[in-house]
């Protein structure tokens, strides 16, 4: 009884401590970008709001949203917190639709950067002794520079592969005896697809697998810890907000732990923008509190979770954020039902499938066309016009349970979608064009 009665005490006084350090790191954020982004004044001076009322955490409500259209609007500088002297590198998001989003950083930025790539690194188990083999792409996008400084921040030998040329992905990983891999989820599972081919799953020494980017199900989890003999954390972020390490998963694997000391999150009804209660799904902002360069002040995501604050085994007391549920903007509404790509993945991975798929959507005769392409496994090709007919019906029965619409599904012949070595091309919706 005291035990328990002492480990609440000490949760609540974490807690504490924690709001009094958010509520300083906002007040002294939000007057550096009002002083110094004309942008953000204007939109609180629309709003009424002036630096000096925003006392506490416990004010943020009142504080203006940014999206990413804000920032597109604002391109290049509109948004940038401190003379470009002061900054040190840019890193933009991987979007090909209008323009892009260039994010700051100041050195001070870039090791805090390295300081919660670093949490994600250790919360897998890796350390001074580790290799960690970063498959992320380098340049522009986040991935790689993050992992990367994660990596050198914790002491770790690092190879910065970048993504593609798989042949000589596997090569280094037999060769340098990676123990930790950082990628994509889609391309994790190519790696373990090829591995398998080659006959070199006794060769690799991988311990842990840091995967982001790109949501991926807790199916596809599962069939990369087996086919890779890892175990597969979850990794979040976004350019906007740094890149990855906003969040990170412990070895519970029941959620990613928030860096809140740096980015405080809320979750609200993505139609009204009410602040919603923790354990409700909604959609994900965030505010930046220790950024100094491009720090976003209730960031729109669009990003589906929900935000628990239940007690978590490793010890760690960070607020956690869900596994995403998919994105408000990915969403895809055929015949008036909502349909996410994470949903098809979980009903084809509990089929026994593989998670190589492209969802085809269409409109004929103002008529949605609803099309899942999924490949066979080897196994499966060698089977009979019957048997592969059932398979589909089968799955297009398991697909109306969950989704509440039927797809056409057609089983297609194994390698024949196209691999992707960065974020996997999941759907193709050609009413767009």
């Amino acid at each position: 009884m005291f035990v328990s009665y002492y480990q609440e005490e000490m949760e609540r006084a974490s807690r504490e401590s924690m709001k009094e350090l958010q509520s300083k790191r906002l007040v002294g954020t939000v007057k550096h970008v009002y002083d110094k982004v004309p942008y953000y004044r204007n939109l609180m001076d629309a709003k009424g709001v002036a630096p000096e009322d925003i006392k506490s955490i416990d004010d943020l409500p009142k504080l203006p949203f940014i999206s990413k259209d804000d920032l597109r609007d604002a391109y290049p500088y509109g948004m940038l917190a401190v003379p470009l002297s002061d900054t040190v590198r840019i890193q933009s998001t991987s979007g090909t639709t209008g323009r892009r989003v260039v994010a700051f950083y100041t050195q001070a930025d870039i090791d805090l950067w390295d300081e919660c790539c670093a949490r994600a690194i250790v919360a897998a188990g890796g350390g001074k002794d580790d290799v960690v083999h970063v498959s992320y792409g380098y340049g522009l996008f986040t991935g790689g520079p993050g992992l990367n400084g994660g990596s050198h921040k914790v002491g770790s030998l690092t190879l910065p592969m970048s993504s593609g040329n798989t042949e000589r992905q596997i090569q280094f990983m037999c060769d340098l005896g990676s123990t930790i891999l950082c990628c994509t989820p889609s391309y994790a599972a190519y790696i373990a697809e090829t591995i398998s081919s080659q006959g070199l799953r006794g060769e690799i020494k991988l311990k842990a697998g840091i995967f982001g980017a790109e949501a991926w199900s807790e199916e596809m989890r599962r069939d990369i810890e087996k086919n890779l003999g890892i175990k597969a954390y979850d990794i979040y972020g976004l350019t906007e907000i740094s890149g990855p390490g906003v969040s990170f998963e412990c070895e519970e694997q029941t959620g990613m732990h928030v860096n809140e000391d740096h980015f405080v999150p809320e979750i609200i009804d993505p139609a009204t923008g009410e602040v919603l209660p923790d354990g409700t799904k909604g959609e994900l902002v965030f505010t930046c509190i220790s950024k100094t360069a491009f720090p976003l002040l209730r960031y729109r995501t669009r990003d589906i979770c929900v935000l628990s604050r239940k007690a978590c085994s490793c010890g760690r007391t960070l607020i956690k954020m869900s596994r995403l549920m998919g994105r408000t903007d990915d969403m895809l509404i055929i015949r008036g039902v909502n349909v996410f790509p994470s949903q098809i993945e979980t009903v084809l991975l509990r089929c026994g499938m593989t998670p190589n798929y492209q969802i085809i959507v269409d409109r004929v005769h103002h008529t949605d066309t609803f099309e899942v392409q999924v490949e066979m496994t080897t196994d499966m090709f060698s089977d009979t016009v019957k048997n592969i007919s059932t398979r589909e019906n089968e799955l297009v029965s398991d697909m109306k349970t969950m989704l509440g619409i039927s797809p056409k599904v057609t089983l297609v012949a194994p390698r024949s979608i196209t691999r992707s070595e960065g974020k996997a091309v999941r759907v193709i919706d050609r009413r767009k064009i």
